[in-house]
């Protein structure tokens, strides 16, 4: 585990096994990116696909979120999936109902033509069936990036 992912205080909601983890990260299609730079914290939705090994999300050439990665690769995720709260008769007594997965990881660039078209495949994937070409002045003009996972765990509660 990375040193700056602890250990999870309510262990009877912790997921530890990998095959729920892929799941969750398969079946999101928001992802909640943070970052920062020079102590100064971001965070921005995202929309990503994972192939079962790293995260993709792709981006405008330029914004915040892609001066911040130049600057520093280091990133957190998260993606919650089925969510929503559980009721109870008292006020302190509601939860959230949810299954999230945490992440750090490395922000990589991706360069490589064939990988960006597979990245932004599985992205589209999400919202329809259809298949699209994607123009060269299209594809030069989309930043799509590559989360290499470094530490991941999953929490649940409700579900």
């Amino acid at each position: 585990m990375h040193p700056n992912h602890g250990p999870m205080r309510r262990k009877q909601r912790q997921i530890t096994d990998m095959a729920e983890i892929a799941e969750i990260l398969k079946k999101g299609q928001v992802m909640n990116l943070a970052l920062a730079d020079n102590n100064v914290p971001f965070t921005v939705p995202v929309f990503y696909a994972y192939d079962g090994v790293a995260i993709y999300f792709h981006s405008a050439m330029a914004g915040t979120k892609i001066e911040m990665m130049k600057k520093n690769s280091l990133v957190c995720f998260s993606v919650s999936v089925d969510t929503g709260f559980v009721e109870s008769d008292k006020a302190c007594d509601f939860e959230a109902k949810h299954r999230t997965v945490i992440g750090l990881g490395n922000a990589v660039f991706v360069e490589d033509e064939a990988e960006k078209i597979k990245a932004l495949d599985m992205i589209v994937a999400l919202f329809t069936d259809k298949k699209f070409e994607y123009p060269k002045n299209n594809l030069a003009g989309t930043a799509v990036i590559r989360i290499d996972i470094d530490s991941i765990k999953g929490k649940k509660h409700g579900v």
